[in-house]
């Protein structure tokens, strides 16, 4: 083993991917046959999903453990939910089980940012990690260039209708969609945080330069495409949700999609590669499926159904990671993956710090590129404690789905035995098992602690639940519900813009049915990310809503959250470069 002591994340990658197996004895480990992979060298290749799915369909009735990881409130910092999910892969691993993780391709986005690349950390990462955090097998590229033809041809058809009459589109095969500007729903896509980007002019010039009229730019992994690529079955199922996805509205308000456009199937055509998840592995060689993407504040959050489903034919334990907190990615995973997937839950992971937990007692703000207060590496129980409510709250989410939550204690060599022991009373009080995991530093052997906690929370039995109907429930009660049961609120506070949007929703038997994707601050259980810990007597305000018929789900926009990052004053760019003699890139994290 390694001795990481005082060692980054990519000089442990870098001591650690020379000995990695090829991805080939990966594959077959798995039972994945070698003419089911496309290779991109030696380390990671995309698996023909449903090749395998069809050579493998069970019929025996038996199916693996799933386990979800979430987290706790996390500070700006994040808290180690990939790294957890690497070291519960390999922890199972010595357990002797067979496990396969399925993550989410990270951003470029946060990886240039403040966070980092979500490839885990230490001696649990999954691996190579430059490939993994420098756009992988082109997934996110393939999503931004669809999504940005969709509005490149939005965007030529308004400033046709514009300049031409109804004769000369009708030679041209055109109908007039009569598309309003003020009403377009959809952006352009960059996978950056960009925030110059999030409101701009288009059509400056001429009537040749388009037509003028406000626009922007999201994020790719909030576009409605990377939605519709996590929650596809299968390339046919793809097809179809491209061509639902919902662009404008035109001036009588009828809703215009890119079928209308012309545009879903060569959207799709980019995706062709995009639909099959890729394989990797960890750093003790464990298959990883890294498909869709990450940033459950603003999207889904999930990894594909199509890299669950795929997980669950050749494993005996499905180890996925769900975006952010459980207030948000884990509900997400609850009530809307789960439905598409049709897998039932066995156990979901509780990742938690102490030194978020000290931030939600009452601690000094952590701040993205500031030297940690001094409070948060000395002991302080009492500190701890006070955090411990924040805890409680997500505990009680996972319950309420009728899950068992392992509170997984992500240790740090800052931890005290008697701050350790605060959060144990406080998980086990609450119904919780409790694991400290020092997966980081030991790799799988460090997670021993953790594997055996998650086998017997899944070898329990699961009274699974959705939190809301889709038949006997509106979108508005279910909006509510979630306010209300799963961050703590009195409820939600509609804008006339989002009361206007809802009522057409619901009036729409296309819409009215679908779950809620709530787009909210990750920093807090509330809308506000000020405040911290497990607050209460709080309203959430919704100021739009979002229609996502591709993915299959509404977006209610709650508070001030931007769908499109920013870059903070010290972003990890400032410290990655490239061996020009190796060509290894370093700085990564």
């Amino acid at each position: 083993m390694i001795d990481v002591r005082g060692m980054r994340d990519y000089e442990i990658a870098e001591a650690i991917e020379p000995s990695l197996s090829s991805i080939t004895e990966v594959a077959a480990r798995a039972g994945i046959q070698s003419g089911e992979l496309s290779c991109y060298g030696r380390l990671y290749a995309k698996v023909d999903a449903a090749a395998v799915a069809e050579r493998l369909q069970r019929g025996s009735g038996r199916r693996p453990k799933y386990i979800n990881v979430t987290a706790i409130t996390p500070t700006p910092l994040g808290e180690g939910k990939t790294t957890t999910t690497m070291g519960l892969l390999e922890g199972l691993g010595k357990l002797g089980r067979n496990p396969v993780g399925t993550i989410r391709q990270p951003s470029g986005g946060p990886t240039f940012n403040i966070q980092g690349s979500a490839a885990g950390g230490g001696l649990a990462q999954c691996l190579p990690l430059a490939p993994l955090s420098l756009g992988l097998t082109g997934d996110i590229d393939a999503i931004t260039n669809a999504n940005n033809l969709c509005m490149t041809a939005l965007t030529a058809r308004m400033q046709h209708e514009a300049n031409y009459d109804d004769d000369r589109l009708r030679k041209s095969g055109l109908e007039r969609l009569d598309i309003d500007p003020s009403r377009v729903s959809m952006r352009w896509a960059i996978d950056f945080c960009a925030q110059a980007l999030r409101n701009i002019t288009i059509g400056k010039g001429g009537k040749m330069d388009g037509l003028e009229m406000e626009s922007g730019f999201y994020i790719t992994v909030a576009s409605e495409v990377m939605a519709a690529l996590a929650m596809a079955h299968d390339l046919a199922d793809l097809r179809r949700r491209m061509g639902r996805i919902v662009v404008a509205e035109s001036r009588s308000g009828r809703p215009v999609t890119t079928a209308d456009l012309e545009v879903d199937g060569a959207m799709t055509a980019w995706m062709v590669r995009a639909v099959n998840p890729t394989l990797m592995q960890t750093a003790e060689g464990q298959p990883v499926l890294v498909h869709a993407g990450p940033f459950a504040n603003i999207a889904v959050g999930q990894s594909s159904v199509i890299a669950d489903r795929l997980a669950s034919l050749i494993a005996d334990y499905v180890v996925t990671e769900s975006g952010f907190a459980a207030d948000i990615g884990y509900e997400k995973f609850w009530n809307i993956k789960c439905r598409e997937t049709g897998l039932v839950p066995d156990a979901a992971v509780i990742v938690a710090t102490v030194r978020a937990l000290k931030s939600h007692g009452g601690g000094p703000a952590v701040k993205p590129g500031a030297k940690l207060d001094e409070a948060y590496t000395r002991e302080n129980v009492g500190l701890v404690e006070a955090g411990c409510a924040n805890l409680l709250a997500h505990i009680d989410i996972v319950r309420k789905s009728g899950v068992t939550p392992v509170v997984c204690l992500n240790a740090f060599e800052t931890d005290t035995r008697a701050e350790r022991e605060a959060v144990r009373r406080a998980a086990e009080s609450a119904g919780a098992l409790f694991a400290v995991s020092e997966h980081w530093s030991k790799g799988g052997s460090g997670a021993i602690e953790l594997a055996e906690a998650v086998t017997e929370a899944a070898s329990r039995p699961s009274g699974f639940k959705y939190l809301y109907s889709l038949e006997n429930e509106t979108v508005e009660e279910r909006i509510n519900r979630v306010v209300r049961e799963v961050y703590g609120g009195d409820g939600a506070e509609f804008s006339a813009a989002a009361r206007t949007k809802l009522d057409a929703i619901c009036s729409n038997p296309e819409t009215r049915g679908l779950p809620v994707c709530i787009a909210k601050t990750q920093y807090s259980l509330s809308h506000d990310p000020a405040l911290r810990g497990r607050p209460s007597g709080f309203t959430v305000p919704v100021r739009d809503i979002l229609t996502y018929l591709g993915a299959g789900y509404i977006v209610p926009i709650a508070g001030d959250i931007k769908l499109l990052p920013g870059t903070a004053s010290d972003p990890a760019y400032r410290r990655i470069d490239v061996d020009t003699s190796s060509g290894i890139v370093r700085g990564l994290y």
